[in-house]
Order: C-alpha cells, then structure tokens, then sequence
C-alpha cells in the first residue's frame, strides 16, 4: 500500500456533498475542517471520482476561505481547487462555478453576491435559490474557419478560450453525430497539442442552440458543460444564429441562459445562468479507496 493510498484512507469520515449542475456532476468539499494537503488533491479526485467504484462525478472541487483582496472586484470570499475525474487540474467550470457558489453561500463562505478565485481569475456569482448566475472570465482566442482533416473528410471549427479552450463544430444531425469518437479525435489533435482542447458539437433549433460536448478531463461526453456552453453561445453570435441571451439546451435536456456584449469586436460582460442542485451529503468511509490497493500492485 502507498504512502498516498494511506493518506486517503486516512480521510475516513470527511463530509462532502454531492452536487449537480444540469446533468455535470461534483464532489463538493469545504476545506476549512477537512484539511486535505494540496499534493493529495489530485488522488483524492481519482478515488472519489471513480464511477461504480467510489462516489462518482465528473469533477472534485474543494473550497478555502481566501483574505486577498482583488483590485477590481474587491475582497475574494473563496478560493476553489478544481479537478477533473482523471485527477488533472482545470483553469475553469462554468457548472461546477455555479455549484460552488451555492455550496459556498449554504456553508456561510460567502453570501449571495460572492467573488472567488479560479486559476483563470477571479470569478463574480450570484445565488437565488437553485438559480445562480456566473460571471465568466473574459473569453479570448476566437478562431474561426479553421479547416482540419477528419476521420471522414474536411472538419470546419470555430472556437474560443472561456477559461478552458473549446472548438465548436456545426452539424446538420446532433444525434447522428459520433460525439465521443470525434471528439476524441480533435480533443488529442495536433493542432491542439499539448494542452488539447474540448469540443462541441452544435445545431441551432426551434430559437435555442442545441449542444453535445466532449470535455478533456473527462475523457467522454458529459450532459453538460458551462464553459462549453458559453463557447458555442459566442460561436453562433459570431455565425449570426442568435444574439444575447442565449439558450443552450445541453445533452441532459436542461437548458441554460447564456449573456454577453460584444464592444470593439470583442466579447463582454459573459455570465451563464443556470440551476445548481444537491443531489446527497454525507461522509467518506474508509473503503471508499480500498479498489485503488490493486491499482497500486
């Protein structure tokens, strides 16, 4: 047994809760009592993100109480720790952001009007019942007509950084589309490389934007992704589909209200507004990462 499996099982007993975002799914933590070391972070991921074999979720994230003060937006309520299931640290979520805004103001971290640090910047949130809307960092990095070879022929993207990066493809058949083998193929394209992106697949119906992403991280399709969301928003903006607010009906049939400006060419004042919602809490047990042992060998 590792030394770093011992640490995890030393975690018995740790309260979490369950949350959920329109269809993406957290672990959520509070910190303050917990303790966990920032090198054990992205392990403990791995353990309790593993599906039929611990809690499972798409993403951990883990909250502290932060005394910096932001010269635009003033004093910082919180700090995040994100990761996805593999254990790999991401810049931003725009669900789990919402998740951790409610999880915050419920555990007295924040009020409903709240700031809080994310490696991509500081982040504003706003809390009413299950509906919190979500400031998103400044987009940036917009392409457009990018052509690349497919598995069956010429791709075009589009695509823009909110926070993580994302391509956008426009399609004719969502449901036809091979999201997970595609978007496989493009997430570990060398175009990419190294960082990879995540990728989107759109259609435009009935005044809404219909989307199915492939989230790096994950390594699949997930029902939902925020920052997805907000790319492909933008993405049909620039492609004249939609303008602001935008609603995005993501793979779990949820939708979600995308808005933004637009000044000098450039995108402003982005927010995503949606439900946030808990699913359970309750406390680890020490079997919980028992399966990691034959991992270790």
């Amino acid at each position: 047994m590792t030394r770093k499996l011992q640490a995890l099982q030393a975690l018995h007993g740790l309260k979490f809760a369950k949350m959920n975002g329109s269809g993406n799914d957290f672990v959520m933590i509070d910190n303050r009592a917990a303790g966990i070391a920032p090198e054990l972070m992205p392990a403990l991921a791995q353990g309790l993100c593993a599906r039929g074999r611990s809690v499972g979720a798409d993403g951990l994230i883990i909250l502290e109480p932060s005394d910096r003060v932001d010269p635009r937006l003033g004093r910082v309520d919180f700090r995040w720790h994100f990761f996805n299931a593999d254990g790999s640290s991401a810049e931003m979520c725009g669900n789990g952001g919402r998740c951790a805004a409610r999880f915050a103001l419920d555990r007295g971290l924040a009020g409903p009007a709240m700031v809080f640090d994310t490696i991509a910047g500081p982040i504003r949130a706003w809390v009413d019942g299950v509906t919190v809307k979500l400031e998103m960092v400044p987009p940036g990095g917009a392409y457009r007509d990018l052509v690349l070879d497919g598995p069956a022929g010429p791709l075009e993207l589009a695509g823009i950084n909110t926070g993580v990066p994302h391509a956008v493809v426009a399609v004719e058949d969502l449901e036809s589309t091979p999201v997970r083998a595609l978007g496989r193929f493009l997430r570990y394209h060398q175009h990419f490389a190294p960082a990879g992106t995540n990728v989107n697949f759109v259609r435009g119906a009935d005044d809404e934007l219909w989307v199915r992403t492939y989230e790096r991280g994950v390594e699949d399709e997930t029902l939902a992704c925020g920052t997805g969301a907000v790319a492909s928003a933008l993405m049909a903006g620039q492609w004249g589909w939609l303008q602001s607010p935008v609603t995005v009906r993501v793979r779990s049939g949820e939708r979600l209200k995308v808005y933004y400006g637009v000044e000098g060419g450039r995108f402003t004042e982005v927010f995503l507004e949606g439900a946030a919602s808990y699913v359970y809490e309750g406390e680890l047990n020490r079997e919980a990462f028992a399966w990691m042992a034959f991992q270790a060998g």
